[in-house]
C-alpha cells in the first residue's frame, strides 16, 4: 500500500540535535495515518503508521 504524503505538513521533532545529527520529522495532518521521516533525507522513505500506534510509542518513550 502507498499512501500519499504530497500534503504532509512536517515538523522537526523538539528531540532532535540541532547539529544537522539526529533529525526526526513528523506529519500528523494526514488522513488516518502519522508519517515519520529523517529530515536529511526529505525525499527518501517515510514510516507510516496509525495514529493509535504512533501515540503508544511516544507515550512509551516519554514514559522511560
Amino acid at each position: 500500500m502507498t499512501t500519499d504524503l504530497s500534503g504532509a505538513v512536517w515538523r522537526k521533532s523538539t528531540r532532535s540535535g540541532n547539529s544537522g545529527g539526529q533529525c526526526v520529522e513528523v506529519a500528523a495532518n494526514l488522513s488516518g495515518v502519522v508519517a515519520i521521516r529523517d529530515s536529511k533525507d526529505p525525499d527518501g522513505p517515510a514510516l507510516v503508521v496509525h495514529p493509535t500506534a504512533f501515540r503508544t510509542f511516544t507515550e512509551t518513550v516519554k514514559a522511560h
